[in-house]
């Protein structure tokens, strides 16, 4: 899953660049209508397990990041209805940052903030203003980087705890397969999850260590959260079928 999963047109905020930019705020979650999973934070894990699976994967440089699954299709996201609406009380961190995003650069150390220039909000007429008059950030723009500051935090955290997992042999792969009553076969490979046994059989240093920072409750949420594997099926049970073409037409 990349970082900008869907994000068209990122680019780094700039004060000269983006001065009269303003951001126009919308109800409209249509931009995520193609992830059928995104990174989710440990501190997010307790709201989100009452109605998402957390499960974990392999990121691209092969280090374990946890994920909430929003389908079971490709460049599906079953919680964004037709209207762009998100159905899903909890709407997760890496939703509510759009447009911004901190991103990585090449030779530079720190992350960049960038913003998607795609976004139908981006405008110089309507919205929330991004810099002042004097070019200094308004304070929108502040508390959006505040967020992103808040994330990233979190974000640091939650790798290390996936590690700690992945270190001590905790996960093992699952495959995610739905059958729906009228004959359709669908199923997603290359998750992860903890498994229960080897959970059961940790050394008590390991044990200790992963209660008393507070990982086992992370856990504990993880396994619950795997129950909702069976909202995707009936949410995608629901979607309507695309008719085939009549003969001839």
């Amino acid at each position: 899953m990349s970082d900008l999963v869907y994000y068209e047109k990122p680019v780094l905020l700039d004060r000269d660049r983006h001065r009269r930019r303003r951001i126009r705020p919308g109800a409209s979650f249509a931009f995520a209508r193609k992830a059928n999973s995104l990174y989710l934070a440990g501190a997010e894990f307790a709201e989100a397990c009452k109605e998402y699976a957390i499960v974990f994967t392999r990121g691209g440089n092969g280090r374990v990041i946890p994920v909430v699954m929003l389908g079971l299709r490709a460049r599906e996201n079953l919680y964004v209805d037709e209207e762009g609406g998100w159905r899903g009380r909890y709407i997760p961190a890496f939703v509510r940052r759009y447009p911004f995003v901190l991103a990585e650069l090449p030779g530079q150390a720190s992350l960049a903030v960038c913003i998607d220039e795609s976004y139908p909000g981006v405008n110089d007429t309507e919205g929330e203003p991004l810099f002042d008059t004097s070019g200094n950030d308004t304070p929108f723009l502040r508390n959006a980087l505040d967020f992103l500051t808040a994330c990233q935090r979190e974000s640091l955290r939650t790798d290390a705890f996936c590690q700690r997992l992945d270190q001590a042999g905790l996960l093992t792969e699952m495959q995610a397969r739905a059958d729906l009553v009228d004959g359709r076969t669908f199923s997603v490979q290359g998750l992860l999850v903890v498994d229960e046994k080897m959970l059961a059989a940790l050394p008590d240093a390991t044990a200790l260590a992963l209660f008393r920072a507070g990982e086992l409750h992370l856990v504990a949420m993880h396994l619950l959260s795997l129950s909702n594997m069976q909202q995707l099926v009936d949410r995608l049970a629901q979607r309507k079928v695309p008719q085939a073409p009549r003969p001839g037409a």
